[in-house]
């Protein structure tokens, strides 16, 4: 199948009322080394058949509720399919990811030329101060207002966060990771629709759970147990009242459900071979102003 890379810029003299999010083909993917420890046991056993069929299930259901635009995938970048982690994007800028780890520097060029050519301001991150994007930062409308938490301490350095309160003048929560199962944000910290945050507090330092415990009154806070946490249940797209997301216990969905939320399961169980599910698979984006 011929793949076409979309521009945001395309639409820019009718802008989308719909979210827009980006999503790269799963052509690559594979787990072709170890970087976290979902991938210590799954070396090339991913199923490309399986991958493709799930992720195009995934960006039918997202379709239907949003906008979505495609990056190019390239071959020696296997998690390039996990375009949350490309950068962060608010207002036109993008904050470009700076990888930890050598196995995904090669991504960096190819998004930084995807979001130039699409008319985005890019700024770009020290090699010494690790930033992973989406993956580690995520904007959310709190009872007190909008602020951005980004995550620190297992891929992303705390340093790189005065750079993302620069880039926007916005407020920053600082939240460190010490679970190296849940090692970027969105793995264990979903903010929903209506100030109500999903999260799973012992990846978190004691610090992080109190900072955001004060963000949150305890009414709009959603603790997920482990057995949907590993399920990478707050690794969800959220898109108004929709939720999509990997499979997850009746118990959840009835939470979420009974707090007037329209969940979407959709079995993402390649992409957690190499611990990503449905957000890792999406960046949300604005389109650029013309």
């Amino acid at each position: 199948m011929e793949l076409v890379t979309h521009s945001p810029r395309t639409h820019a003299s009718h802008p989308p009322t719909r979210p827009t999010f980006l999503m790269c083909p799963p052509k690559f993917y594979d787990v072709n080394y170890v970087i976290n420890p979902w991938m210590s046991d799954n070396i090339h056993a991913v199923s490309r058949e399986r991958a493709a069929a799930q992720w195009h299930q995934l960006h039918h259901a997202l379709s239907q509720i949003a906008e979505v635009v495609l990056v190019e995938p390239q071959p020696g970048s296997p998690d390039m399919v996990f375009t949350a982690n490309a950068g962060l994007e608010c207002d036109g800028i993008v904050v470009l990811s700076s990888f930890f780890h050598p196995e995904r520097q090669a991504e960096e060029p190819h998004f930084r030329n995807w979001f130039q050519s699409a008319g985005y301001t890019v700024i770009d991150l020290p090699r010494a101060t690790p930033f992973e994007g989406e993956g580690d930062a995520l904007f959310a409308k709190t009872p007190t207002g909008t602020c951005l938490f980004a995550g620190y301490g297992l891929r992303t350095l705390l340093s790189s966060h005065d750079a993302l309160s620069h880039a926007w003048n916005v407020p920053v929560i600082s939240l460190e990771l010490i679970d190296p199962r849940f090692y970027h944000l969105d793995t264990a910290f979903a903010p929903l629709e209506g100030g109500v945050v999903m999260y799973y507090p012992p990846a978190f330092s004691p610090a992080a759970v109190a900072a955001i415990q004060a963000a949150y009154p305890a009414d709009k806070r959603i603790e997920v147990q482990e057995s949907d946490a590993l399920r990478f249940a707050c690794n969800a797209i959220s898109v108004g009242r929709h939720i999509l997301l990997n499979q997850i216990s009746r118990e959840l969905t009835t939470r979420l459900e009974s707090l007037g939320f329209i969940t979407t399961q959709v079995d993402l169980s390649e992409f957690l071979k190499a611990g990503g599910a449905a957000k890792c698979l999406v960046m949300r984006l604005e389109p650029p102003q013309p």
